[in-house]
């Protein structure tokens, strides 16, 4: 097929759950690909000689490469093609933000073109593998003497985990929740990740000899200092950004019908039945906010609407679930801010906010919002839920000291991930702050070969395959 031929093909798109059906159930709401439905999405793809959709995918996968293979129906190959460079295909799939990623840097997505729909392709090899039974499992060596701890099963840890317990190296995780997966799963509804995906990915870890703990509080039930004094050789750690960002508002911590973003998603995961009422106003513009506010209507909040403010263009979140959020009801007013909790006997009435207009761009680039004087108005709220960022919970390191920084992630070797302690290496949210999945996993990458290096005594940089420096975080 010539090119031309190629750029007349439309971008396909998944089946999708109505809005009416969807806000009734967790289910998953895009259905993957049929097998014609993939190869015609794979017959898009131009094949550039300088792919930028792979300088584009935090992970490098070999983007052009496994869609290759997909035309070919050598749907095995392509699956282990992607497995050279990702753990955790089924996920990163399902819950990277592609548009801003490997998508964003499709050829194809410049000026008003559409790019290469590559989740959905990785989504439908990954799923195509457990629908046909295909052994998706490699070899694991016998164990050896020298082993590694592991605090928080979040994919970073996951990700290291992996490749250590292939090599014979006995792998311990310690999770501080009752269930594994750690954000994945009780910061992610069910509706965007599937569960099973997730139990998919611990059996696998399971099967290859990794030992988990649930309801381990490093820290408190035991210390790093105990875990060293147990044998552990390295420790890996993977706490994540668990911790609520506050608004900073007076009586914040103290009013009922005020709840955090984070904080909300997890109970719900673990199974608590909470009712936030039917006008629930949700702060923030980033896939949290708009979990929440999903998640809420499920439970049966009718007047839900999200304050974000700064401008649709700012927002973080996926394009994808934004358009979803609005075709569920959700209103989203653009350009606000709270400044005010209202309460009556310390509950929750009103919300008094602001209006906010655009000025200089800040550090990140994105232009600041500056009050509009005199525009303050107010919104009956029976719940209010901020949801504007994570900070890492430091319970863990109790008692040891090791360097941070000043935002309070840990400090680590840019290379290696190598933590002001020798023995320990930390990735994912917890160096990084709140990131996307796939950054996880390439920083589990890198930490799972500077721990091999350190247990075997060799050198930490040199001839290394995986880096942090070669990725423009």
């Amino acid at each position: 097929m010539k090119a031309k031929e190629r750029m007349a093909i439309a971008r396909q798109m998944p089946v999708e759950m109505t809005p009416a059906e969807r806000v009734e159930n967790f289910d998953e709401i895009v259905s993957g690909y049929s097998e014609s439905t993939a190869i015609l999405e794979a017959e898009r793809c131009l094949q550039c000689k300088k792919p930028s959709c792979r300088k584009g995918c935090p992970i490098r996968n070999d983007i052009p490469a496994f869609i290759a293979l997909l035309r070919d129906k050598k749907f095995e190959e392509e699956y282990w093609k992607i497995r050279e460079t990702s753990s955790m295909p089924a996920v990163c799939s399902r819950i990277c933000p592609h548009e801003f990623q490997c998508e964003g840097s499709c050829v194809r997505g410049k000026g008003k073109g559409q790019s290469v729909a590559i989740g959905m392709l990785e989504r439908y090899v990954a799923d195509w593998m457990v629908d046909n039974n295909r052994n998706m499992d490699t070899e694991c060596a016998i164990q050896g003497d020298k082993k590694v701890a592991f605090i928080g099963s979040g994919p970073a840890g996951m990700t290291v985990a992996d490749p250590l317990a292939h090599k014979g190296i006995p792998c311990t995780i310690f999770e501080y929740l009752p269930v594994y997966g750690g954000m994945l799963t009780v910061g992610i509804p069910a509706f965007r990740l599937p569960r099973d995906i997730i139990k998919a990915e611990i059996d696998a870890l399971k099967s290859c000899g990794v030992t988990l703990h649930t309801n381990v509080v490093i820290g408190k039930d035991k210390t790093i200092e105990d875990l060293r004094a147990e044998g552990f050789n390295a420790i890996f750690n993977g706490v994540g950004a668990h911790a609520s960002r506050k608004l900073g508002l007076e009586n914040e911590d103290t009013t009922e019908g005020v709840l955090h973003g984070v904080d909300y998603l997890r109970r719900i995961n673990l199974g608590e039945d909470l009712d936030l009422g039917k006008k629930v106003v949700v702060v923030g513009g980033g896939n949290v906010a708009i979990d929440v506010a999903r998640t809420a209507l499920r439970y049966g909040s009718k007047n839900v609407f999200i304050l974000y403010r700064r401008s649709r263009e700012e927002m973080p979140a996926s394009v994808a679930e934004i358009h979803h959020l609005e075709e569920e009801g959700v209103r989203i007013e653009f350009l606000a801010a709270p400044i005010t909790i209202h309460t009556e006997n310390r509950t929750l009435t009103k919300v008094e906010c602001v209006r906010m207009e655009l000025g200089e761009p800040d550090e990140s680039g994105r232009r600041r919002p500056v009050v509009q004087e005199g525009s303050n108005f107010m919104i009956e709220a029976d719940s209010l839920v901020p949801a504007i960022s994570q900070n890492v919970d430091h319970t863990a390191d109790k008692g040891v000291d090791i360097e941070l920084m000043s935002w309070g992630t840990y400090k680590t070797d840019p290379r290696t991930l190598q933590t002001s302690l020798e023995y320990m290496f930390a990735g994912g949210d917890n160096v990084l702050g709140p990131q996307t999945a796939a950054k996880a996993v390439y920083q589990g990458k890198v930490a799972a070969e500077s721990i091999e290096r350190y247990l075997n005594g060799q050198d930490l940089k040199e001839d290394r395959k995986f880096l942090c420096d070669q990725i423009d975080w």
